[in-house]
């Protein structure tokens, strides 16, 4: 096979040529994908040039890209050889596409995007150049595609039904990936059967000798790689030797590229080291570093021994077999790849995360510059969200780290940061050796500790005394640019939020304070919305939800998450969805593991107030399997409460008991107010439901007192209506009354919609005729109050029940009605059998459905009767039309209505409403 020229005959792949013909041939009609596996040397290379070269002729446009093995930390490295010949392509895209793919591969330095993001553009990009003609990408060595490039090809390459774009990548068959192979059919290409062997060697090497040609055969099995390259080393045997034992296939074809290596000049094998170490295939930066280290890249050498291809229009450089590029850098000594590396790190910014990876892979021992690059490079690669990427350079960084000191900080943040990509806790433990937690530990010590001590085991005092105390005798306990204090902040409000205790908030407030030149922006809004919702939100929802609309270009899961934390008590959830939906895929996908539970976590506290109730139970499921998975003690504890919540509105007694108990146990010894608060309200809910009312008061005043909003206690803004109902229903009037005007001195009714129907109801209950229906008609024009169903049926029931006892039946009816709908519907029982109970006492069935199963049972003269009575007819009218007697209709009147559980004309009609006579 001879690269963008002519196909040589290709022996015994006649079958494998028909299939990748019939790919090529689908994908130009209406797209797809497929995946070559199989041994190290058995042809996939040669297949997928095969199939370029004939995709080309068929009119198609081929695009190449392979995994390198030494950028395979490098985010973006490889679908930056997929864009980078579609430049001219992307004006075509929504400029939201255009500038996330543009900053993905760097070309320019915009705010990262997400990764959902770029791999739609991906998908996009693909799509709009396929608009002209079919356009196939084929992927060499996928497995050493770097993570992000990987999830994004592979999202691309499940979704091409419609495009014209075909997908063909190779894998070896024992290499795992990043790219998800799920969906995608796969090609195995088998070693060649004998005949096709033997064919191929006479082909290549007719002037082998009988007994060199059945000894190749013999150590190749079929391998083609093998059967092409080993003819050169066995032949070069003096006859007559001893034969050596075959050493692993493998190594005997990485010595066999050695060999031809080696012949090369001195003046190639110096630029052909640069290309093995640049990776991405940039023919510029090649000759670029080549030209500052001698002059000139000779690589003609190494083009015409046909270990290289160069594509001097496309810009490109492709080594022929991953083994080549392998043989190269192993063929290297130490000095030269030190040599070559900083080569190419001057082909860099200075800022660039490439000119720091290969700054460091030229040092050879303690360098504090380089180390200092490579937690800038970190910093920025964990803002473009890629923590894994964040965390390799953060690991080097330690390793080159002279001091002690900063060794230890950057083993611990690389720590910290591994925590939320793998999920275990144990990653953090075994950098938090014996005695590292003594005092003074510095800060990044103590912030990889207290997360660890909070997360692991809910030991929220000892935590917050260890991170205080590091933040207090930090070198800078003002800078408010310091990234390490940064996170610091993020655990220390975690602390004081599960603390939920006013000294722990003091603590808070006087770090805040002092930091200079002002607050991060992200934490002083946590210490507002979250922290102390009903005293400090207010003023700076503005600030929030700017930030909120920020999530829309935002790709760092961890910062996502902190926004939904921000928005949770101020109802702004429901617009963070499509974000925190991102950080779970992302974890889905071996991304940041942790922020997918806590997103999984928001998503569910979303869900418990917009009623989705089966999918919140589905989420919380999930995230409590991996919290078990890898110890979040705490988090479990949170998600357990969601279970909770919803079998006490469903009249799940026992579960909630249990799930409650388990809550209090646990939170209890750790002074956990939080958990202990969600326990409280779930608790509180199950009472309510079955009307005793006393417990619920003693429940969720244990939360916060009738008449007093607690700051430090945000969940006392979810049970408002709770507290004021169950004072109302005990006789507590002047605490029910009490808590409403705490609620209205606050303004929190000003934060949403909701919390201005709950606000407004509660007011409600607390009033005198005429002003409480005033204010129930006022809490039920909410607007999007149906968005709350859950609280909206509760106003609807609170109402009709005051309205029943109003003697408004008819106006009753239609609140109790609804209610009673919704809390079917949400599947809650005992507030559902509250509503029928009051519906009864109005005269009205149960449920309209009952009354519609009912008339089923009445003789067919019986049931228009009913229906004509339900029309509003008068007995003679009735008679007259069905030819009877007013006396027969009465009768008649009289012996249905205990059918249809009615006592009354009236209570007929607005049962069968939803049935009028034909």
């Amino acid at each position: 096979m001879t690269r963008g020229g002519a196909a040589a005959k290709l022996f015994g792949r006649d079958a494998e040529l028909e299939q990748l013909d019939a790919f090529v041939a689908t994908a130009a009609v209406g797209g797809a994908g497929l995946l070559l596996t199989g041994e190290a040397g058995v042809g996939k290379s040669v297949l997928l040039d095969a199939t370029a070269v004939r995709a080309t002729a068929q009119g198609a446009r081929v695009l190449r890209a392979a995994g390198v093995e030494f950028e395979a930390d490098m985010s973006f490295a490889g679908l930056h050889q997929v864009v980078h010949p579609l430049v001219d392509v992307l004006p075509r895209l929504s400029e939201r596409y255009r500038r996330a793919l543009e900053t993905a591969v760097g070309l320019n330095e915009e705010t990262p995007p997400d990764q959902l993001t770029v791999s739609s553009a991906m998908l996009a990009l693909l799509t709009a150049a396929a608009g002209d003609r079919p356009l196939v990408v084929v992927v060499d060595d996928m497995p050493w595609l770097d993570r992000v490039s990987a999830v994004v090809l592979g999202f691309v390459a499940r979704r091409l039904a419609g495009s014209r774009v075909g997908f063909l990548a190779a894998f070896r068959s024992d290499e795992v990936s990043f790219f998800d192979r799920g969906g995608l059919p796969e090609l195995e290409v088998q070693p060649l059967e004998s005949d096709a062997a033997a064919a191929l060697v006479d082909d290549r090497f007719p002037t082998l000798s009988p007994r060199v040609r059945q000894r190749l055969l013999e150590d190749a099995q079929g391998n083609p790689l093998a059967l092409l390259e080993l003819p050169i080393s066995l032949s070069g045997r003096r006859p007559g030797g001893p034969p050596a034992s075959p050493p692993p296939l493998s190594r005997r074809l990485q010595s066999l590229f050695a060999s031809r290596i080696s012949n090369l000049p001195d003046e190639t094998r110096g630029p052909l080291l640069l290309a093995a170490l640049e990776g991405a295939g940039d023919l510029r930066i090649v000759r670029n570093a080549a030209a500052a280290q001698w002059g000139s890249p000779a690589l003609d050498a190494a083009e015409r021994a046909r270990l290289i291809q160069v594509d001097s229009g496309a810009g490109r450089l492709m080594f022929r077999h991953p083994l080549t590029r392998a043989a190269v850098v192993e063929l290297s000594t130490s000095e030269q790849r030190s040599q070559a590396h900083r080569a190419l790190a001057e082909q860099y910014a200075d800022d660039s995360e490439r000119h720091a990876w290969h700054l460091a892979e030229a040092t050879t021992g303690p360098d504090e510059d380089v180390a200092i690059l490579l937690e800038r490079a970190a910093a920025r690669v964990q803002r473009r969200g890629d923590p894994v990427g964040a965390m390799v350079l953060l690991l080097r960084a330690a390793d080159l780290s002279p001091r002690p000191d900063d060794r230890r900080r950057r083993s611990v943040m690389a720590a910290y940061i591994g925590v939320d990509v793998t999920g275990d806790l144990r990653n953090m433990q075994d950098v938090l050796e014996p005695g590292v937690l003594r005092e003074p530990p510095s800060l990044a010590v103590a912030l990889a500790g207290a997360a660890y001590l909070l997360n692991a085991h809910g030991a929220i005092d000892t935590a917050h005394q260890l991170i205080v105390t590091a933040i207090e005798t930090s070198p800078d306990p003002t800078d408010a640019t310091d990234e390490i204090l940064f996170e610091a902040l993020w655990v220390l409000q975690a602390l004081v939020s599960f603390g939920s205790r006013s000294e722990l908030v003091e603590s808070f407030h006087t770090v805040m304070a002092r930091l200079r030149p002002r607050p991060p922006e992200l934490i002083d809004l946590l210490g507002s919305t979250y922290i102390e919702p009903a005293r400090l939100a207010l003023p700076v929802l503005d600030r929030l939800d700017a930030m909120v609309a920020g999530l829309t270009e935002q790709s760092d899961p961890g910062h996502i998450i902190r926004v939904g934390v921000a928005a949770l008590y101020v109802d702004r959830l429901p617009a963070c969805r499509a974000a925190l939906w991102r950080a779970v895929e992302h974890g889905r996908a071996g991304g940041a593991i942790t922020a997918g539970i806590e997103a999984l976590l928001l998503l569910g506290c979303d869900g418990l107030l917009a009623g989705e109730w089966d999918e919140v139970t589905r989420l919380a499921d999930e995230a409590i399997a991996l919290c078990e998975k890898h110890n979040y003690e705490l988090l479990s504890y949170l998600l357990r409460f969601q279970h909770a919540l919803i079998a006490a509105a469903r009249g799940d007694e026992s579960t909630m008991t249990a799930l409650t108990d388990q809550m209090i146990q646990w939170a209890g010894p750790r002074r956990s107010g939080f958990v202990l608060n969600y326990a409280y309200h779930a608790k509180a809910l199950a009472a309510l439901g079955h009307a005793d009312y006393e417990t619920a008061f003693e429940q969720v005043t244990a939360i916060s007192p009738a008449g007093t909003l607690v700051p430090h206690a945000a969940h006392a803004l979810w049970v408002i209506l709770d507290l004021v109902e169950a004072a109302g229903r005990t006789g507590r009037h002047a605490e029910a009354a009490a808590h409403v005007a705490a609620a209205q001195a606050t303004g929190i009714d000003r934060i949403s919609p909701r919390l201005a129907l709950v606000v407004t109801a509660a007011a409600a209950l607390v009033a005198s005729q005429p002003e409480d229906g005033e204010l129930f008609e006022a809490a039920l024009d909410v607007p999007g109050a149906d968005r709350w169903p859950f609280e909206l049926a509760r106003v609807h029931l609170a109402y009709g029940e005051r309205l029943r006892r109003a003697k408004s039946a008819s106006l009753a009816r239609s609140h109790l009605a609804a209610a009673r709908d919704i809390f079917d519907r949400l599947g809650a029982e005992p507030w559902a059998k509250r509503a029928r109970t009051e519906l009864r006492a109005t005269g009205l069935p149960s449920t309209h459905e009952d009354a519609a199963r009912k008339i089923d049972v009445l003789t067919p003269q019986q049931r228009e009767i009913a229906l004509l009575a339900a029309a509003g007819l008068t007995n003679k009218q009735i008679g007259d039309r069905l030819f009877l007697s007013p006396r027969t209709v009465g009768t008649h009147l009289y012996q249905l209505f205990p059918k249809l559980g009615v006592t009354s004309r009236a209570a007929l009609r607005d049962a069968l409403a939803e049935h009028p006579p034909e």
